[in-house]
């Protein structure tokens, strides 16, 4: 079996992909400390980091339909051209008073960048062979934290060094840029396709959910798992100040290491994706991240030393990025392409839905329970995600009968070579 990068479509989307994450880190890392810089003001701040977050549960169910009813690749194309075109805006910005200004623009690139991911994973399975989309999805995870380390670094730099209209300009490079590997790609002459209304499209999306026994079966494991992330980045903070002692200083440097195993989980997929079915690379991470999670936090007991812990935290970052590659792979694979896009974005929604949740139960039971006790059921949770899946019969068999009853022109979709694209 070849590598996906030695598929030249998939080296380019990954590349493209790449370049545009690292558009993204810049701006979320550099806009929040502009604004802080221009009102000085923590309310504003956080205000910015809500706006940055809402869109993308808005509308990710939209954005699944678009990536269905759209070509997903002059979709991606006009994204990053959008993305570069929408910072124009921020060249205006002269004091406090443009506040609104700057969170309209932040808004719109959340929106944006919403638009792209579902239309990115939603297209991959059309350009690999079955046996290739969990090893691509490890190297997409390995970019999304190397884009992470560089772009967050790149952010702050330039602001300082040039304030926002550098930051302006390295962010529209990299979306042209993106743009540029995308139309070298796949071109931009693809034939429309003729899709039903939004409103029908994206039931159908919901019903194809429903009515697989895996996807089913996925929503409880995702709704585990978003949970327990959830709780986590709540309780992380209090962890890490209240526990071991550590400041704002070492809350960053912990939260920020995990991009580095993260690195190594991108190459340890591949490695996975040879050996096992993608819901066992899954079913692995989750029960890897669910114990390594409680040993970090039992280990409060016997040390506080930072050294540890930013061993412990970038050891973590590795099954992270496992969960992330097994999950989409279970998702890609057990859907049909025409709907596939739904199928992601409503996931997405579902993600980050559970993850609030966590949140909220984080907030409001860390006082009567105490922190060690929900420490552990953020590791349980995981552990309990990971050991449903590893029971879990993950072959074809849902799809299998689906194509049956929906003919030969099925089977080509769900196998992820449909050849009209």
């Amino acid at each position: 079996m070849s590598g996906p990068l030695a598929n030249p479509a998939f080296r380019r989307l990954w590349v493209a992909g790449f370049v545009s994450e690292i558009g993204d880190w810049v701006l979320q890392v550099a806009m929040p400390i502009y604004v802080y810089q221009l009102t000085g003001s923590v309310g504003a701040t956080a205000t910015t980091f809500v706006v940055a977050l809402l869109p993308g549960i808005a509308l990710s169910p939209v954005a699944g339909v678009l990536a269905d009813r759209w070509d997903r690749r002059r979709l991606m194309l006009l994204v990053s051209v959008a993305q570069a075109l929408a910072l124009l805006p921020l060249l205006a910005v002269r004091g406090a008073e443009d506040l609104v200004l700057v969170n309209v623009v932040t808004a719109c690139q959340a929106g944006l960048a919403a638009l792209f991911e579902p239309a990115k994973s939603a297209l991959l399975p059309s350009l690999l062979e079955r046996d290739q989309i969990t090893a691509a999805n490890g190297l997409i995870g390995l970019n999304g934290n190397l884009a992470r380390l560089l772009g967050a670094s790149l952010g702050g730099v330039l602001l300082g060094c040039t304030g926002l209209p550098g930051v302006l300009a390295a962010d529209a490079a990299s979306f042209l840029l993106a743009a540029a590997l995308l139309v070298r790609a796949f071109g931009v002459d693809a034939e429309p396709v003729e899709h039903p209304p939004v409103v029908r499209a994206w039931v159908e999306g919901l019903r194809e959910i429903t009515g697989r026994r895996q996807l089913r079966f996925m929503v409880l494991v995702v709704g585990l798992m978003s949970t327990a992330q959830g709780l986590f980045v709540v309780l992380f903070v209090v962890f890490v100040t209240e526990r071991i002692g550590g400041d704002e200083a070492a809350t960053g440097l912990l939260r920020g290491v995990q991009a580095v195993g993260g690195l190594v989980g991108g190459a340890l997929v591949g490695v996975l994706a040879r050996r096992f079915v993608p819901g066992r690379v899954l079913a692995w991470g989750l029960l890897s991240l669910g114990v390594l999670s409680a040993v970090i936090w039992n280990s409060a007991s016997l040390t506080t030393s930072l050294p540890y812990y930013l061993v412990g935290f970038a050891v973590v970052g590795a099954p992270g990025v496992v969960v992330g590659a097994g999950m989409l792979s279970v998702l890609q694979l057990h859907t049909s392409d025409a709907t596939r896009g739904r199928v992601l974005s409503s996931f997405f929604s579902l993600f980050d839905g559970f993850q609030a949740v966590g949140m909220i139960i984080a907030g409001a039971l860390v006082g009567p329970f105490g922190l060690p006790v929900l420490l552990d059921v953020q590791a349980g949770l995981y552990v309990l995600a990971g050991v449903l899946a590893v029971q879990r019969q993950w072959g074809d068999g849902d799809e299998q009968r689906g194509r049956d009853e929906e003919g030969h022109d099925r089977v080509e979709v769900v196998q992820g070579h449909d050849q009209r694209r």
